[in-house]
C-alpha cells in the first residue's frame, strides 16, 4: 500500500455512556437489517454470530428513547426485523456525523499522512 494512494479514513464511534455507544460496526449492522431484512442474516453477511448481533441490537434499542429494531418471531413463515423510523434517523444521523468529521479533518488527516514513513513495497 503507497502511501500516496492510501487515503486515511476516520472510524468514529460516539461514547453517550459506559455501554452506550454507537460506531461503524453497529452503523453498518443496521444499514443491513435495513437490507436484509433480518437479523441473523446481517450478522452472517458481517461474519458475526447471531448472539452478538442480537446483543448489539439490544444496546442499541436500549440506549434509545425509542427502539431502532423492531423484530417479528418465526414460525410458519419466518420471523424478520426491520429498522423503526427512529432507528433510520439514528443511522442518518450517524452518517452524516462521520461525512461532516472527514470533511472537517480532511486537511489535518493529509498533513498527517504527509508524515507517514515510507514502507517498502516487498515488506
Amino acid at each position: 500500500m503507497e502511501n500516496e494512494t492510501c487515503r486515511p479514513r476516520l472510524r468514529i464511534r460516539i461514547v453517550f455512556g459506559e455501554d452506550e455507544m454507537i460506531g461503524p460496526g453497529k452503523a453498518d449492522l443496521l444499514e443491513r437489517i435495513d437490507r436484509c431484512g433480518s437479523i441473523a442474516a446481517a450478522g452472517r453477511e458481517m461474519g458475526m454470530s447471531y448472539k452478538r448481533a442480537w446483543e448489539l441490537v439490544g444496546t442499541l434499542n436500549a440506549m434509545f428513547r425509542s427502539p431502532v429494531v423492531e423484530s417479528t418471531r418465526g414460525g410458519p413463515n419466518g420471523g424478520g426485523a426491520a429498522l423503526t423510523e427512529a432507528g433510520r434517523e439514528v443511522l442518518q444521523l450517524y452518517r452524516a456525523f462521520e461525512r461532516e468529521a472527514a470533511e472537517a479533518g480532511a486537511g489535518p488527516l493529509d498533513a498527517l499522512r504527509s508524515r507517514l514513513k515510507d514502507i517498502p513495497r516487498e515488506k
